[in-house]
């Protein structure tokens, strides 16, 4: 059996002295991601965090989160061809009210997520080289969604 390798860095300590919250309004084109990694970026610097937690939520059921690949759009691409065969439009859903695409959207919301958190050091968010945080459209038409973003830590 190989030998494995570990390591970590040395524990930071920080006394919880601040939470800030805001409401992001985004504006979506329709079905697709919208990277919102510089908006939540804004948001710490404005708030002067240091050292804690950032978290995002969505406030839908028909749209959610995701921490994906930011340097190739193909990946995003087949992310969204993906969760279309998950959940296809027209597959004889009861509920439709507000369309083909309505139930679909939900679906997809279910298996993705409404709600992220990552750590903060030093005022920046610890996310790998080629992460981003997106939101997802999950409905055929623009909608304006709100995703609250809440920063707790040290300022």
């Amino acid at each position: 059996m190989p030998a494995r390798s570990t390591s970590r860095t040395a524990p930071s300590t920080a006394a919880i002295n601040t939470v800030v919250t805001s409401t992001l309004t985004v504006q979506t084109s329709g079905r697709g991601f919208t990277d919102l990694t510089r908006e939540v970026e804004a948001f710490l610097r404005e708030g002067g965090a240091r050292e804690g937690v950032v978290t995002a939520f969505v406030r839908h059921t028909s749209a959610s989160l995701t921490i994906q690949e930011n340097a190739d759009p193909t990946v995003l691409h087949d992310l969204t061809t993906a969760l279309a065969r998950l959940a296809p439009e027209n597959a004889g859903w009861a509920h439709d009210t507000e369309g083909p695409d309505d139930m679909p959207a939900h679906i997809k919301t279910m298996l993705s997520s409404v709600s992220l958190q990552v750590p903060v050091t030093d005022g920046r968010m610890m996310l790998g080289t080629w992460q981003a945080i997106y939101l997802i459209e999950h409905r055929s038409r623009p909608h304006i969604r709100e995703v609250v973003l809440q920063f707790i830590g040290a300022a």
